[in-house]
């Protein structure tokens, strides 16, 4: 597996990412996931809608709160063609409770906790920590990869204005 030796850092600490780097215009790799059901959910499941991949190492820490808080209020103002869906490692019991805590309707939480296989081929898993580094994915309705985000240091929050800006030119392309 491809390693990214200081392709991010926790506190100015260099990580190392597993998988490929994703760049604007690849196929968006297929990923299943659980929701917080158990239920198995996979990117086919979004087809032809845009969706928002929110990747980010625990809803229990205060940058992944205040970030996923972020995209819920950002979702309700965003047409029903656009889905925001937030994966990390944490257990679909543990996200199930944060989200009714938190007020969460609009982001769907998905959790990577059986293989990280999600991790692994959007080249985002924290080969020190097992967790996932913060990123976000903007991907058409093709699955086609329009917009992508690597947050620097974990400990910092995305440009949310480009993850907008992107989704709303995929919007206005119809």
């Amino acid at each position: 597996m491809e390693e990214r030796n200081g392709a991010i850092t926790f506190q100015g600490l260099p990580l190392t990412l597993l998988g490929p780097e994703l760049k604007v215009g690849d196929r968006a790799p297929d990923f299943t996931l659980a929701d917080n059901g158990l239920q198995p959910k996979t990117l086919g499941d979004y087809s032809g809608r845009i969706k928002i991949i929110s990747a980010l190492p625990s809803l229990d820490t205060p940058v992944c709160d205040t970030e996923t808080r972020r995209f819920n209020q950002e979702a309700a103002k965003l047409p029903g063609d656009v889905v925001v869906l937030t994966v990390s490692m944490d257990l679909p019991f543990a996200q199930k409770r944060w989200c009714a805590a938190a007020g969460i309707d609009r982001v769907v939480t998905l959790s990577d906790y059986k293989e990280r296989a999600f991790g692994s081929a959007y080249g985002v898993l924290i080969r020190e920590i097992m967790l996932l580094a913060r990123a976000i994915f903007v991907v058409d309705g093709n699955n086609v990869i329009r917009h992508t985000q690597l947050v620097p240091d974990i400990t910092m929050e995305p440009d949310y204005d480009a993850v907008l800006a992107a989704v709303k030119a995929l919007l206005q392309q119809g």
